[in-house]
């Protein structure tokens, strides 16, 4: 009795496949790539990148932390110094991001050219 309606199954599912015109074969689900690229070198420039870009957003914000807290020191010679230090280490932490940004380039640039000539 199993193996009867096992049959009656098997036979209903096909007639259907037919009827609907499937092709249980290449049915399938294709998924777009949702990042856009295939290379590795590429995907890495991507994000580091994009960690550049927050960490180039958070040297602006301590340019105008360091600014305000200068500008607001009123006199007090402690406040000044530390805005001014404030605005020393962030030009310093910006040249440091414009150079790896440099570095970063040349290498991801240097091995999309490798990798494509190989």
């Amino acid at each position: 009795m199993k193996s009867k309606n096992t049959i009656i199954f098997c036979l209903t599912l096909l007639f259907f496949v037919f009827l609907l015109n499937l092709d249980p074969v290449s049915a399938s689900v294709k998924l777009e790539n949702p990042i856009g690229t295939n290379s590795v070198p590429v995907l890495i420039g991507r994000v580091i990148n994009a960690v550049l870009g927050v960490v180039g957003s958070v040297a602006l914000i301590m340019f105008i932390y360091g600014g305000i807290t200068w500008m607001t020191a009123a006199g007090n010679e402690q406040s000044v110094s530390k805005g001014k230090n404030i605005l020393m280490w962030a030009a310093l932490g910006l040249a440091v991001i414009f150079l790896s940004y440099a570095l970063v380039t040349f290498v991801i640039e240097a091995i999309g050219t490798t990798g494509s000539a190989s």
